[in-house]
């Protein structure tokens, strides 16, 4: 392309121009409650750029990302890898999107993807996490011709209709319904599962391996238990992997922690991206597959726009190679290890702190109720005015002192989560735990803290 032929747009002089409106374009035009929270609790701050497992601000200050886009980037920012992937693809002016060819690159997606849950024969690619939960509910109900999906309780599986209907956060599910036929059921609770499969109209189970709200893991043995209870009812199992997948555990997929379990579909997203491109994928056997297109008449009964399209593909494949050469699923594990045993090591030393659990690199740190008469009255005090401040009191430091970035796991919780890059190594997890013993020293030594924590509830009842 000709450089006349771009002049008409100016990316770089329109973000120099307009760049310094975010809060307020934010403000007019889109959600207006995320600036005022993020002014609320003090992380309107403007990043410059970023790479890797860090950001840089106006002044060359660098911030260690804990959060990772709540696991998008699980290759870190701009990986030199990906980017050259989407440069080539763009580059490549392919015939992409024309709906009536099959392009190379989303059969060569799926057959890497395959690769890793060898049980599972094919691939739908969607845009989201949401629409690869989505298509496996679709999918569940269609190919067991039954109407109801159990889910556990307090899970996030997206926020579109059908996700929301196996949501298990009240909050997210307040004033949308009805939603479709649900049950929840408590994580790990074999006796709900097998009540609810005797009623004969389950098409599926639907679970998180580890659960991104709390960072609660299956019990041990739980998995595979329900997936024989699953089978004999002739029901599916579903695992859930948009943020536990792609080594964020220390396995490729969490599941794949206990033995034996194969489930029927899966769903990926998040860190397939690269950061970069939205996508979503479900993984089943074929059986489901040549049940939902059981015919030429219903080739499109399930699809999407954008699904498959050529950048989002190419950045697939970049990730998938670059943890392959990089051994990104051993550092994660390896990493995660020693990040853990740090902060468990700290649980003596703070009375607040009460357990801290995960695997890999999605990592729990729960807070609790101290048993000396000061600390308790000040947590009973925060407590009063909102269950979950303490966390948030943690959190709002390490970034405003510490330049770490990191966020409560949920609403009404007392957990921090951690699910930073898996490229990660020792030098973050000595800044992280250096800045977080520093936190903790305060909460339990200094009432300016607490005094913190109060104009935090007071700010929040301002700005309702």
């Amino acid at each position: 392309m000709k450089d006349d032929e771009t002049k008409g747009f100016d990316l770089a002089r329109l973000l120099a121009e307009r760049g310094a409106e975010r809060y307020e374009l934010h403000s007019r035009h889109l959600n207006h409650q995320l600036p005022r929270m993020l002014r609320t609790i003090g992380f309107d701050r403007v990043y410059e750029r970023a790479e890797g497992a860090y950001f840089w601000d106006a002044d060359g200050n660098d911030y260690l990302d804990m959060l990772a886009g709540f696991g998008v980037m699980g290759l870190g920012r701009h990986h030199p890898v990906v980017r050259k992937a989407l440069h080539d693809v763009l580059d490549a002016s392919l015939a992409d999107l024309t709906r009536f060819d099959c392009q190379p690159l989303p059969g060569l997606l799926a057959e890497r993807l395959l690769a890793h849950s060898p049980h599972l024969d094919r691939v739908f690619f969607g845009n989201s996490g949401t629409e690869a939960v989505e298509t496996a509910l679709k999918f569940a109900r269609y190919a067991t011709g039954r109407p109801r999906v159990l889910y556990c309780a307090h899970a996030f599986h997206g926020l579109t209709t059908g996700s929301l209907s196996v949501n298990g956060e009240s909050g997210f599910r307040d004033g949308f319904a009805p939603l479709l036929p649900d049950t929840a059921l408590p994580l790990g609770d074999l006796d709900a599962l097998s009540r609810e499969l005797r009623r004969g109209d389950v098409a599926a189970l639907v679970v998180e391996p580890i659960q991104g709200k709390g960072v609660h893991a299956a019990p041990p043995g739980y998995l595979r238990a329900a997936q024989e209870l699953l089978r004999r009812h002739r029901a599916l199992l579903i695992a859930d992997e948009v943020q536990t997948g792609l080594g964020r555990t220390g396995d490729f997929y969490a599941y794949q922690h206990e033995e034996g379990v194969e489930p029927d579909l899966v769903c990926v997203a998040k860190a397939l991206s690269g950061g970069y491109v939205p996508v979503g994928a479900t993984l089943g056997r074929d059986w489901i597959f040549k049940k939902v297109y059981s015919s030429m008449d219903r080739v499109l009964v399930h699809s999407a726009s954008f699904g498959s399209n050529a950048q989002a593909m190419a950045a697939g494949l970049a990730v998938l190679a670059v943890m392959e050469e990089e051994d990104i699923v051993a550092g994660a594990r390896r990493t995660g290890d020693l990040l853990r045993e740090r902060l468990a090591a700290l649980i003596d030393r703070y009375e607040l702190l009460h357990e801290v659990r995960g695997r890999g690199l999605m990592i729990g740190i729960e807070f609790g109720r101290p048993s000396s008469l000061k600390l308790r009255s000040r947590w009973t005090m925060l407590q009063t005015a909102r269950k979950g401040l303490f966390a948030q009191m943690v959190v709002v430091p390490l970034l405003r002192k510490h330049r770490i970035l990191t966020q409560v796991s949920g609403d009404h919780m007392e957990v921090i989560k951690l699910i930073p890059p898996l490229v990660i190594g020792e030098p973050e997890v000595d800044r992280f735990v250096t800045a977080f013993t520093a936190v903790m020293d305060e909460a339990h030594n200094s009432g300016l803290m607490w005094d913190f924590g109060r104009t935090l509830v007071k700010q929040a009842v301002a700005h309702r």
